[in-house]
């Protein structure tokens, strides 16, 4: 097993168990305007932040609605959800206690903006466990690219090498891994179409946190 001293986490699909709630907003956005969300516009959007969805939305249903519009609505739709339902996936909190109880520095890399991620992760008792925060719209390219994993580790005081980063789907692992990351997979039923792309391109790759309860790490 690889060594590191700081840990990146994804938190859709990855830390929390919520994108159930993204698909449902999408086929209840698109359903709305007589159109229906097809799975490869879902997958096509899980790794993009609010204003690149928006974009590729409107470009894709030739929609009249604005970015700002859109992004609004979502938002409106899934507020209640992140500040009161969602939940951490299974022994996803004792991993990070585990990690934190080790000397480890946590950190967050999500395309969820504060307003939606910082109640999930109060409601779920873990925000004050967190050393470092970025979101999407803080980086000019999407998981496809490094740039949120770099940021998320410049805020940590981490060199990329020393870091694990924690992903459900594949463009993350690829991002991270072109910026000199560790890279573990986390299996998601979501992303399950990707899951022997990840294992083949992650260094790591588990179905649950309990299975990296072996993970070691740096002192």
């Amino acid at each position: 097993m690889p060594d590191y001293k700081a840990a990146i986490f994804d938190l859709d699909g990855t830390l929390l168990d919520s994108m159930h709630i993204w698909e449902q907003i999408d086929i209840d956005f698109l359903k709305k305007r007589g159109l229906s969300a097809s799975r490869d516009y879902i997958q096509a959007v899980t790794p993009m932040g609010f204003p690149e969805a928006a974009e590729y939305t409107i470009r894709r249903f030739c929609l009249k609605d604005s970015p700002e519009d859109i992004i609004n609505e979502w938002n409106r739709m899934c507020r209640d959800a992140y500040q009161s339902s969602i939940r951490l996936k299974p022994d996803a909190k004792e991993y990070l206690l585990h990690l934190k109880q080790a000397g480890g520095k946590l950190g967050v890399a999500t395309a969820l903006t504060p307003d939606l991620y910082r109640p999930a992760l109060e409601n779920n008792g873990i925000l004050l466990l967190f050393d470092a925060f970025a979101d999407r719209t803080e980086v000019q390219r999407g998981k496809g690219f490094p740039d949120i994993y770099l940021l998320a580790a410049q805020r940590m005081g981490a060199e990329p090498p020393q870091c694990m980063v924690f992903e459900d789907i594949f463009s993350g692992i690829a991002g991270a891994k072109a910026g000199g990351f560790l890279t573990c997979g986390v299996y998601d039923p979501y992303s399950a179409y990707e899951w022997e792309k990840i294992c083949r391109t992650a260094d790591l790759a588990i179905r649950s946190y309990r299975e990296a309860s072996r993970f070691k790490l740096l002192y």
